[in-house]
């Protein structure tokens, strides 16, 4: 299961056949294995990864990461306000972390403004949240491994008068 769970990670457009000559099993064993993965919840999703950076439609978008001081619930801890949280169509990522902040969680709006609301209007009202900080995400370089930016420039250093 392993070794075709890393073949799809690295590439998800694999095709069973491919996959099965790739890993020595027969097309039946490996279209059984796939779904079995995905009837336990170990494949949730097959996606495609976008270069927000190269989509128009994306370039416009405005991301921020969002730090959150919560107070936990009885009886639930931290996941009776995660699960209010992550129901937003704003959030696309929310994490238990640890350290200086509890929940970290990834916003995407059409504009600063509209982010601004939603963390004030929103995010900061619910019951439980004691603090927010915001931080804008400017660009980005590298996401999952997945390095995002042309290395385009000459790396050799300048020499010195």
């Amino acid at each position: 299961m392993e070794e075709i769970l890393n073949l799809l990670r690295d590439n998800a457009r694999l095709s069973v056949e491919d996959i099965s000559a790739m890993t020595k099993k027969s097309v039946e064993e490996v279209k059984a294995i796939i779904q079995k993965l995905e009837n336990d919840g170990v494949i949730l999703k097959y996606a495609a990864i976008i270069n927000t950076e190269k989509d128009k439609s994306a370039q416009s978008k405005v991301n921020a990461e969002i730090e959150i001081q919560v107070q936990p619930e009885r009886e639930h801890g931290f996941d009776g306000i995660a699960d209010r949280i992550y129901k937003f169509p704003q959030v696309k990522s929310l994490y238990l972390m640890s350290g200086g902040y509890d929940l970290k969680v990834i916003i995407e709006g059409d504009t600063l403004q509209e982010v601004a609301e939603f963390v004030a209007r929103k995010l900061s009202t619910l019951q439980g949240v004691r603090s927010t900080k915001t931080h804008f995400i400017l660009k980005t370089y590298k996401k999952d491994d997945i390095v995002y930016v042309e290395d385009n420039y000459d790396s050799r250093e300048g020499a010195m008068a």
